[in-house]
């Protein structure tokens, strides 16, 4: 789940982040108001969607004045804003922060994530902050600084300190060392506390009076922990995501939209990225990234089929099921009852493997379906016919 900058900034300044000051605003009146609100000659306004690169889209705007809010405030309220992270559709602006001017002096990059290599919390700075990470990481690798959290003692002052060093913050005095540790134990408090996949602060920043502050602020969450967040999953805002992921996650269905013509129906999310492969070195597309889990029950793929066809531009829908947990007669049946009640109108391409997958051939044979559901035991044969059909 994503949030918000205006609202990831409210939750990391709970924990002591100091973060600038900024108001809401979903009119251009709106926008005047808090602008007034703020007593500052510069302001900034902030385009609000679920997306980074907001800046270079023309989603943010430095205001030099009322008129200068007024005016873009007008320009990026309701504009489809493109940036890399939205695809070439772009997102509808719905909401703006207008927040105070900062006379900044050096821009930095800092964000907390899980290194799934290690298994442990890693931070991650650099002096190039207000940069597309991947490409310092890129270009400049040295530039990146890390440190790598045990899970067991959690950050300790030292490595908080050691980053600042790293940083080199002691340019800007002694108290800038300490203030940066706490700004960065505040960060990874905050991450740990509100169960975070993601943190990201891109830029911080230090300003002409001395100060260190969250210009920008991204947060993800770990949807598995969201039990344990009650005030975190108010925050969703629906208006943002796509109508079927919103869907897809009433039925414990993790689902992805994209732009192919192969839907995927798959358990696990290992397998479901291979397949997506597969059917890209075989010169197609998928649809989707649809993952059913290991729990699948009869009216879960019925739900999956349902999001599948809704996308118009599936011509064949791939299952692609390996059977631990999840049993594949009970997956065969669901597929049957699915292309009955939902109406499919397009060929399937089933592969069914592990247990009980003998009892699932024979509910596909006796279905009365013929020609419409194909069963393919082998998984590239299986890929490769669904790309096939998918081009007939």
């Amino acid at each position: 789940m994503k949030i918000h900058e205006f609202q990831a900034k409210n939750i990391v300044s709970r924990y002591g982040v100091a973060v600038p000051k900024g108001l809401i605003a979903k009119t251009v009146a709106e926008a005047l108001d808090a602008a007034k609100k703020l007593e500052k000659e510069v302001c900034v306004v902030k385009a609000q969607i679920h997306a980074g690169g907001r800046g270079k889209g023309g989603g943010v705007k430095v205001s030099k004045g009322l008129e200068a809010v007024k005016t873009n405030a007008s320009d990026i309220l309701g504009m489809q804003l493109i940036t890399k992270q939205t695809g070439p559709a772009g997102q509808k602006v719905k909401t703006l922060l207008i927040e105070e001017g900062m006379d900044i002096k050096s821009e930095l990059y800092f964000s907390v994530l899980i290194d799934r290599a290690t298994q442990q919390v890693v931070l991650l700075a650099s002096t190039e902050g207000g940069m597309d990470i991947e490409e310092v990481a890129e270009k400049t690798p040295e530039k990146i600084l890390k440190e790598t959290i045990n899970p067991t003692i959690g950050l300790r002052p030292y490595q908080a300190q050691r980053l600042a060093f790293g940083l080199k913050l002691e340019q800007y005095g002694p108290k800038m060392i300490r203030q940066a540790a706490s700004f960065f134990m505040g960060l990874y408090t905050a991450f740990i506390q509100e169960d975070c996949s993601l943190l990201e602060i891109n830029p911080v920043v230090i300003t002409g009076d001395d100060r260190i502050l969250a210009l920008d602020c991204k947060m993800g969450f770990d949807s598995n922990a969201l039990f344990r967040h009650a005030d975190t999953l108010k925050l969703r805002d629906l208006d943002e995501e796509d109508p079927a992921e919103v869907e897809a996650s009433k039925h414990d269905l993790n689902f992805i939209k994209l732009d192919g013509s192969i839907g995927c129906m798959v358990n696990g999310a290992g397998l479901a990225m291979a397949t997506m492969d597969i059917i890209q070195h075989y010169g197609s597309f998928p649809a989707n990234f649809l993952d059913v889990g290991g729990t699948a029950d009869t009216k879960r793929v019925e739900e999956a089929f349902k999001l599948i066809t809704k996308d118009e531009n599936v011509k064949c829908i791939f299952v692609n099921i390996f059977g631990g947990i999840v049993q594949c007669d009970i997956i065969a049946q669901g597929v049957v009852t699915a292309y009955k009640q939902v109406d499919v109108q397009v060929p399937v391409v089933i592969r069914l493997q592990g247990t009980n997958a003998d009892k699932a051939e024979v509910i596909i044979a006796n279905s009365g379906l013929g020609e419409r559901v194909i069963m393919v035991k082998a998984f590239a044969d299986a890929a490769q016919k669904a790309v096939e059909i998918s081009k007939s």
